[in-house]
């Protein structure tokens, strides 16, 4: 199968940090240090590196672009391997075959993905669940075709008991997962985060200190830039009354970020119109249906990819009063946008201040 594999998914964007912007007016700078850029496809999306070489770490000399981009792809496919549901040859697939009640021993990546989407699913009370792979199926939003009906209700109802992480057992001991009725584990809201921070161990490993990791929009970021300086990315604002799918890119928030990791979710272009009425492709597992609230995109940052992606997605799925307080009890550096009829109202919570504080102006 090509590499169209741990796909995007379509209540996770990739459009909303311009991280490709940046990488391209950060380089561009004079007077700063040479900076490699590196990018490509995986699954499904794109990739892009950009790293200060011989950073001051002391361990010789630098390792040289062509043996980078080699090792990150390497990486990249790796993270493909294990956890596409795209792919029938996955591990994740293999154990979605599974029959129910047997153990299944997984590779340590794979289990740490999973019991870290399973921590933040007990959170956040179900309303963050990677069971939720059948419902996505049902919606028809695993592929890229527009819906034409929507589901009946025996069919939800049907759906809707094959999905709930409370029938998934972990053996960490063993690293072994169990179904204990038909399960399908889908990962696309949290692997990519987990494909940055495995590209950042690369780098770093590498002796490399300075760099900005991006997969499908989510990003790590270490050291400084090219500049000296923080790295700089922005936070999308979306555009009233624009069609579906096309985007004016200005900016909400502009942000100088280093030593963190940063995803955003939201769906105001990942949505489909039947019979007059708007679905988001945001699915709440709790209930079977599309999100249906004013909130437009939430924006984590946090110290790895892999703890902001999921909870980007997780806090998109509760809605932004319950989403700022849940942010609250566990102390979640979190940039919310609110629908205001043609407007956007942002909100934050406690723990982003201080990134608010050290950033310039909105613009």
């Amino acid at each position: 199968m090509a590499d169209r594999s741990i796909r995007v998914a379509k209540s996770h964007l990739t459009g909303w940090l311009f991280c490709v912007l940046a990488l391209c007016l950060v380089a561009a700078c004079g007077g700063g240090r040479d900076a490699v850029q590196l990018a490509g496809a995986t699954m499904g999306t794109s990739w892009h590196v950009t790293y200060l070489p011989g950073a001051a770490s002391g361990q010789g000399e630098p390792v040289d672009a062509e043996t980078i981009r080699s090792l990150l792809e390497a990486e990249l496919a790796a993270v493909d391997a294990g956890m596409s549901t795209w792919r029938d040859d996955s591990e994740l697939s293999a154990f979605n075959r599974a029959p129910v009640g047997e153990w299944v021993a997984v590779s340590e990546p794979l289990f740490a993905v999973v019991a870290q989407a399973l921590a933040i699913g007990e959170t956040t009370a179900g309303a963050y669940d990677v069971t939720v792979g059948p419902l996505v199926q049902l919606w028809g939003f695993g592929s890229h075709e527009t819906p034409v009906a929507l589901p009946d209700d025996d069919k939800l109802a049907a759906t809707r008991e094959r999905v709930g992480q409370q029938w998934l057992e972990v053996d960490p001991q063993g690293r072994a997962l169990r179904k204990q009725r038909p399960l399908e584990l889908d990962l696309s809201s949290i692997a990519k985060g987990y494909a940055v921070d495995q590209l950042a161990a690369v780098l770093a490993t590498r002796g490399i200190e300075d760099y900005l990791v991006e997969v499908g929009g989510e990003m790590r970021l270490a050291g400084h830039s090219p500049r000296g300086d923080d790295w700089r990315v922005a936070v999308e604002r979306p555009e009233a009354g624009l069609p579906r799918g096309v985007s004016a890119q200005s900016v909400a928030l502009g942000l100088s970020l280093s030593d963190i990791a940063v995803a955003t979710s939201g769906d105001y272009r990942n949505f489909f119109e039947l019979e007059g009425r708007r679905y988001s492709h945001t699915l709440d597992p709790r209930t079977g249906y599309p999100v249906e609230h004013d909130l437009v995109s939430v924006t984590v940052l946090a110290p790895t990819c892999m703890e902001a992606d999921g909870w980007a997605t997780a806090l998109v799925v509760l809605g932004a009063d319950a989403a700022l307080a849940l942010a609250e009890e566990q102390g979640l550096a979190v940039y919310l946008l609110q629908r205001r009829g043609e407007d956007f109202v942002a909100r934050h919570s406690s723990a982003f201040a201080p990134w608010l504080a050290r950033s310039p102006a909105s613009a």
